[in-house]
C-alpha cells in the first residue's frame, strides 16, 4: 500500500515538473519578441547598348554569358541608306571643291577673249548706229524724213550703246575674275560639304557597335536578321564589378544602422556563406512602399526607405538577383 502511494507521489511529481517544463518553454516562444530577417538582393550596374542608326542586325559577335571587354565588337548593322547619303555627300563635296577651285583661278582665257569679241562687236554696231543717226538727222531736218522714222532710228542707235556698255562691263568682269565674296561663298560651300561628309562618316561608324564597358552580356533582344529602329536596344552589359545589395526597410527600424555601418548577412545562393557589407546610401521609396496604419499596428503611416550596402569583399560569384539575408534582431543600435 505504501509502495502505490509513493509511486503515485513519484508519478505526480514528474507531471507537475513536466507541465512547469512545458508551461516555461511556451512561455518563452511567445513572450520573447519575434526576430526580424530582411532579406535584400544583389544588383549591378548595367548599360545598355543601342545605335543610332536603323537597320538590320547583320551579325551578332558575343552571346548571353559571355564576359566582354571594353571596346569588343559587339554588333554589325547592315544600313544601306547611310551608305547613299555617304555618297551624296561626297558628290556634294566634289561639286563645291570645283565651284571653289573655278572662283580661285579666275575666269578662263577662252572666256575674256569672247568677252572682248562681244565687246568689239557692239562697238561696231555702235559705230554704225551712230553714223546712221547723224544722216537721219540732217535729213530729218531738212524735212526728208518723218519723225516716225527718226524715231526709230534713234532707239536703234541708244540701243546699241546700251549693248556695248553691257559687253564693257561682261569684259572687265571676265578680265577681273571672281570677287573676293564669290571666293569666300565658294569655301564656305567647301566647309559646309565637308561637314556633311563628317557627319555621314559619324552615322557610318555607329554600323559596328563595340562594348562601352568591360562585364557580361545579361540580355540581347534582336535576332540576326531582325531589323532594329533608332535608338533600339540591343543588349545588356552588367558590370559584376560593380554590385551592390539593396534592401528595403521601414523606417521604425532605421535607428539600429546610419550610413558606415558594417552589417553580416549571409548568402543562400552560397551556402549560406557570411558576408560583411557596408552601408552606403539610404533613400526614402514613394507613396506605394508605405505601411498603412491601422488599429492593431501603430497610429501613423510608416515609409520605406531604399539602403544600399556594398561588400567589403569584391567575389566573383556575386551575381545580380541572389538573396542577401540580414537578420535585424541580432544588430545592436
Amino acid at each position: 500500500m505504501k509502495k502505490k502511494e509513493n509511486k503515485t507521489l513519484v508519478m505526480g511529481f514528474v507531471v507537475l515538473i513536466s507541465a512547469v517544463i512545458v508551461i516555461g518553454v511556451l512561455g518563452y516562444f511567445i513572450l520573447s519578441p519575434s526576430q526580424i530577417i530582411l532579406q535584400g538582393e544583389f544588383e549591378a550596374s548595367q548599360v545598355r547598348v543601342s545605335g543610332k542608326l536603323p537597320g538590320r542586325i547583320l551579325e551578332l559577335r558575343t552571346k548571353e554569358g559571355l564576359r566582354v571587354n571594353k571596346g569588343d565588337t559587339l554588333v554589325i548593322i547592315d544600313s544601306p541608306e547611310i551608305y547613299a547619303k555617304l555618297d551624296q555627300a561626297q558628290a556634294a563635296q566634289d561639286a563645291a571643291k570645283a565651284i571653289s577651285q573655278k572662283a580661285q583661278k579666275g575666269t578662263r582665257k577662252e572666256q575674256i577673249a569672247g568677252a572682248m569679241e562681244q565687246w568689239e562687236m557692239a562697238k561696231t554696231a555702235e559705230d554704225f548706229g551712230k553714223k546712221t543717226y547723224d544722216r537721219m538727222s540732217n535729213l530729218h531736218k531738212k524735212g526728208v524724213i518723218t519723225s516716225q522714222k527718226f524715231d526709230e532710228v534713234e532707239a536703234q542707235y541708244n540701243a546699241a550703246v546700251s549693248r556695248t556698255k553691257a559687253a564693257k562691263s561682261q569684259y572687265d568682269m571676265a578680265l577681273n575674275g571672281a570677287q573676293n565674296e564669290d571666293i569666300l561663298a565658294a569655301k564656305a560651300q567647301v566647309n559646309r560639304a565637308k561637314g556633311a561628309v563628317s557627319e555621314a562618316y559619324s552615322y557610318l561608324s555607329e554600323t559596328t557597335l563595340t562594348a562601352p564597358i568591360s562585364g557580361e552580356i545579361s540580355d540581347i533582344f534582336p535576332k540576326v536578321g531582325e531589323l532594329i529602329g533608332s535608338g533600339s536596344p540591343i543588349m545588356n552589359i552588367v558590370d559584376l564589378d560593380d554590385s551592390w545589395v539593396t534592401f528595403n526597410i521601414r523606417e521604425d527600424l532605421l535607428s539600429k544602422i546610419k550610413i558606415g555601418d558594417v552589417l553580416t548577412a549571409r548568402v543562400p545562393a552560397l551556402g549560406n556563406k557570411e558576408i560583411k557589407v557596408k552601408v552606403d546610401y539610404m533613400k526614402v521609396l514613394g507613396s506605394y512602399a508605405t505601411w498603412k496604419a491601422t488599429k492593431l499596428t501603430d497610429e501613423y503611416d510608416t515609409r520605406t526607405f531604399e539602403v544600399r550596402a556594398l561588400p567589403l569583399e569584391k567575389n566573383k560569384e556575386f551575381r545580380p538577383g541572389m538573396s542577401v539575408i540580414i537578420n535585424w534582431t541580432k544588430i545592436k543600435e
